[in-house]
């Protein structure tokens, strides 16, 4: 059976971080891949699950995600960056291709979200709305 995807849009770092939170500890999910990329006015977030999920498992999924962003239609350029992710393009040379700042792909893994923000306000100077 196929897995299922969710792709929200999410204003800030700390709804990014929050996603990762609850995807680490919803070990019943089969979570294949989390995918994040740092946007200009926020965050695109792609949830690949090896499994579609029982009604209740989708619905409290959903749930939990329409509370923190909006669904998710990726323009030509960022589904390709999501689509070579997925296909085990190296997150290095997805950045350079499509110009995109892939923060996280792989394991839900808030450390990285976390490295990104800190890297990225400490070079600028001040922390944008986005990484908040």
């Amino acid at each position: 059976m196929n897995g299922t995807e969710y792709t929200y849009f999410l204003t800030n770092a700390s709804l990014a971080l929050r996603v990762m939170e609850y995807l680490q500890k919803q070990t019943l999910l089969g979570v294949k891949f989390v995918t994040a990329i740092h946007q200009i006015d926020g965050w695109a977030i792609k949830i690949k699950l090896a499994a579609a999920l029982d009604r209740q498992q989708d619905g409290n999924l959903r749930a939990f995600l329409i509370e923190l962003g909006i669904p998710y239609q990726p323009d030509t350029r960022m589904a390709m960056a999501l689509w070579s992710l997925e296909l085990g393009a190296s997150p290095l040379d997805v950045m350079r291709r499509y110009q995109v700042a892939v923060v996280s792909h792989g394991t839900p893994e808030k450390k990285d979200i976390e490295a990104f923000r800190q890297q990225f306000t400490k070079g600028l100077g001040y922390c944008p709305e986005t990484l908040a």
